[in-house]
C-alpha cells in the first residue's frame, strides 16, 4: 500500500548530475547533488547568480532529464517515467511559481487561475477559482488581463494558480526577484501563510537571505556543488 504524502519523504534527490556540451567541451553544471526534503517542510536553495540553483529546481520538477542520478517525487522516480508520465505527475503533485509569473497573456486573471483545473477536468474551477483569488486579494480583479496588473498582482495570480490544485509540493524560482521589496515582502508572507494552511511542502530559490532565514532548512550551491 503506498503511503500518504505527509508520512514520506517528498524529495529525495540522489548522485544528481547535469552536464551539457558547449564550444569548449562539456560543461558541468551540478555534481552529485544529493539530499531530501521531508513532506511539509520548507527548503530553500541558495547560491551565486550561475552556480546551477534554477537548474536544480527545473530538474526537481521534471522540466528538465539530468545526466545521471535520481530524483524520487512522493516515492516515484520521475526520470523513470516519460515526458507524458512527468506532465502527469506534475498536474497531480507539483504548483510552480516563476520570477517572470508565466500567465497566459490573452487569459485573464480567473481564467488563467482555473486553467490547471480545467486541465484535471475539475467541475468545479470557476468557483475554486474565485474563492483562491479571493484569498490572495484580488477579488476585484478577475476579469483583468496580466498586462493590466502589477507586477504584485500577477504573481498573486501565478501563486493563485500554483495553489488552487492543492498540491503537496510547491516549487518557487526567485519568485521575488521581478518585485521591488515592498511587494515581494507582501508575496512572500502570502506564500508561506498559503503553505502553511495547506500543509504543504515548499521549496524556493532565493538569492535574498532573509527569504532563506524562513524557512526550516537552506542549502547552497556552488560552482555545481552542494556545499555542507
Amino acid at each position: 500500500m503506498t503511503e500518504p504524502f505527509n508520512l514520506r519523504s517528498a524529495i529525495e534527490v540522489t548522485h544528481l548530475c547535469k552536464r551539457v556540451s558547449d564550444a569548449t567541451g562539456e560543461l558541468t553544471i551540478l555534481n552529485d547533488i544529493h539530499f531530501t526534503v521531508q513532506a511539509g517542510s520548507t527548503l530553500a536553495i541558495v547560491g551565486a547568480s550561475g552556480s546551477g540553483k534554477s537548474t536544480l529546481l527545473g530538474l526537481l520538477a521534471g522540466l528538465d532529464t539530468p545526466t545521471s542520478g535520481t530524483v524520487l517525487v512522493d516515492g516515484i522516480d520521475i526520470y523513470a517515467l516519460d515526458e507524458d508520465g512527468r506532465a502527469q505527475l506534475r498536474k497531480e503533485k507539483l504548483g510552480f511559481v516563476f520570477q517572470s509569473f508565466q500567465l497566459v497573456a490573452h487569459m485573464n486573471a480567473l481564467e488563467n487561475v482555473m486553467l490547471p483545473l480545467e486541465l484535471r477536468g475539475d467541475r468545479e474551477a470557476r468557483p475554486k477559482a474565485e474563492a483562491m483569488l479571493e484569498r490572495v486579494g484580488l477579488s476585484s480583479r478577475l476579469k483583468h488581463y496580466p498586462k493590466y496588473l502589477s507586477g504584485g498582482e500577477q504573481q498573486r495570480v501565478a501563486l493563485a494558480r500554483a495553489f488552487v490544485t492543492e498540491p503537496p509540493l510547491l516549487l518557487a524560482d526567485e519568485p521575488t526577484g521581478s518585485l521591488d521589496a515592498a511587494t515581494g515582502e507582501a508575496v512572500i508572507q502570502l506564500m508561506f501563510e498559503l503553505n502553511k494552511e495547506r500543509g504543504s511542502t515548499l521549496v524556493l530559490v532565493t538569492h535574498d537571505p532573509s527569504i532563506a532565514a524562513r524557512c526550516a532548512r537552506t542549502i547552497t550551491i556552488a560552482a555545481g556543488r552542494l556545499v555542507q
